[in-house]
């Protein structure tokens, strides 16, 4: 697995998202500490809004699925698998992630969809 180190933990906002650049890929980073596994990995590539905006957007629960609103057209996708909610045949990328000593850490190779 080839792992990149994104950013520091004190760099996230609690409770929010923010976009970042790796490999030429935008990635929406959530950090949810309160929720399993805290930090959450998704494209910021919303596919139906089509523009860069997943970070931006809302998180929350719709029916017990954590999940992140889009800010154009309001579709959820969910924090763990990608899914959205209001069309399942439609998904965004999720990256694995980890967080050591402080760093979060992004596997670059291995997506699951």
């Amino acid at each position: 697995m080839s792992w990149l180190n994104v950013c520091h933990l004190d760099d996230l906002i609690v409770n929010s998202g923010m976009g970042a650049m790796v490999h030429d890929t935008q990635l929406a980073l959530f950090y949810l500490p309160s929720q399993q596994p805290g930090i959450f990995v998704l494209d910021n590539w919303d596919p139906i809004g089509r523009a860069f905006v997943i970070s931006r957007g809302i998180v929350g629960d719709i029916q017990g699925e954590l999940s992140v609103a889009s800010p154009l057209y309001k579709q959820h996708f969910s924090l763990h698998t990608g899914q959205c909610l209001e069309q399942p045949e439609v998904r965004v990328r999720v990256w694995p992630v980890r967080v050591e000593d402080g760093e979060v850490w992004v596997n670059t190779a291995a997506l699951s969809m």
